[in-house]
């Protein structure tokens, strides 16, 4: 199914369709004001009468807080720079790949232009009319990489059309999955105070993450990043409060008088103290003692403390937990498994952490926005490109050399670089000593 009705896109396949939807949803049919399904959902961590860890009860009552004693939450975890880092990367490489939409024939896959299938404009220019693709493919990711799910509305050009107009975004906390005899319905509370109401699984985008268990992903904050969003923000704020000190650390003034002095010497001295030496303006300036007075230093220095090998760890536990190579956003201490050189990390990278997103995210639009043999398919290409020896090697390998046949036209090459066609560039060579290209239309 494309988003314009094409010419081969009649009456009868328009019934089908319709008919094959509306069977669908009686068997799955719930009251549309109805807010919880006609079957109870055994999931203990939606009961609010369960108080323990890992409730909703419990996060509320505690507000979320981690061991570290921090508060954390979407937005109060994107504080702790390596969240931000891997939330921004795997969300900003999916949000610039293209999704081109192809069509199998009897040659084979074929491209679908942007003027045969208003789909095109939808997936890769602009989803939703506030909003271009990329912003709203990141605003998906976001939510699926912080809330576990993502969700989108998708809204049909009219009640008896199958022709889609759009994908809304829909915050994760106004959408309650329902499920309904095999199916899954949509409870949804818009956030202006509008009427709820109740969508088919047809008419909603749902990508979860890790650990779906037929209603919800997994969320990532909840499950495995509090602690350690917690401890890098406890870390964060401690090193913030160092240095607000002057990056001092606590100390004693120690006279050598055998007499204990008298409190108000020391009061005296405290004030005098705190005059003449805290502050911005006075944080470098030289303690000058007298009176037999000296300092004694009490606490460990950051380094002593071990604060750093803290937040070093922080950041390869959060790396960790998205799946991101810590050298990926910029902790380099450590070499990569992934291989050497940036064309083998970036493979790597594309390979074992994007594909798992990707590949969710493609099957959703193809199950819920196509049919028949349409469908769309991230390109990754230029994400595992190499460098421009090894990549003009390897189109040499495919046009043919040393007598060996080719795989690619000039032309397909070209297509790869961004390039116009050439004429006579279709031709593929067959290879053979003084062999003669042939033309491949018939191929």
């Amino acid at each position: 199914m494309t988003g314009t009705r094409s010419s081969g896109y009649g009456s009868t396949i328009l019934n089908n369709w319709l008919a094959s939807r509306q069977a669908d949803k009686a068997q799955a049919a719930v009251p549309p004001t109805a807010s919880v399904p006609a079957e109870p959902i055994h999931n203990d961590s939606m009961l609010l009468s369960q108080g323990y860890a890992g409730t909703d009860l419990y996060a509320f009552l505690t507000g979320g807080l981690s061991a570290a004693g921090m508060a954390v939450n979407e937005r109060t975890a994107m504080n702790v720079a390596a969240v931000f880092a891997c939330v921004g990367l795997i969300g900003g490489s999916i949000a610039s790949l293209p999704l081109p939409i192809y069509r199998w024939t009897d040659r084979g896959r074929e491209t679908v232009s942007e003027s045969q299938s208003g789909l095109w404009r939808l997936l890769n220019l602009e989803p939703w009319p506030s909003m271009s693709a990329a912003v709203w493919r990141e605003c998906m990711m976001t939510s699926v990489l912080l809330q576990g799910d993502a969700f989108a509305r998708i809204h049909r050009k009219s009640a008896r059309s199958p022709d889609i107009a759009g994908f809304e975004p829909l915050p994760h906390s106004t959408v309650e999955p329902i499920p309904a005899k095999g199916r899954l319905l949509y409870r949804v509370t818009p956030t202006d105070g509008g009427t709820p109401y109740t969508l088919d699984q047809d008419d909603m985008l749902h990508v979860p993450g890790v650990g779906f268990d037929g209603q919800r992903g997994l969320p990532v904050i909840r499950h495995a990043l509090r602690n350690v969003a917690g401890t890098a923000l406890a870390a964060s704020e401690y090193t913030g409060r160092f240095f607000s000190n002057g990056a001092r650390p606590d100390f004693v003034l120690q006279s050598d008088s055998p007499k204990a002095l008298d409190p108000g010497v020391v009061q005296t001295i405290r004030e005098t103290w705190a005059q003449k030496h805290q502050g911005v303006a006075n944080s470098h300036l030289p303690a000058i003692l007298s009176g037999g007075l000296k300092i004694a230093q009490l606490t460990m220095s950051a380094e002593d403390a071990q604060l750093l090998g803290i937040m070093n760890l922080s950041v390869e536990e959060v790396a960790r937990i998205f799946g991101v190579p810590p050298f990926m956003i910029g902790h380099v201490e450590k070499t990569s498994s992934f291989g050497t050189g940036i064309e083998q990390q970036s493979i790597g990278f594309v390979k074992f952490t994007l594909l798992r997103h990707l590949v969710k995210f493609a099957q959703e639009l193809n199950r819920k926005v196509f049919r028949g043999t349409t469908y769309c398919e991230f390109d990754t290409t230029g994400l595992e490109r190499g460098d421009t020896k090894s990549r003009y090697e390897a189109y040499r390998v495919a046009l043919g050399r040393a007598g060996e046949p080719g795989w690619m036209t000039p032309n397909e090459v070209r297509h790869e670089e961004n390039r116009p066609d050439i004429p006579g560039g279709e031709r593929l060579y067959y290879g053979g000593e003084n062999a003669t290209a042939a033309e491949p239309a018939d191929q």
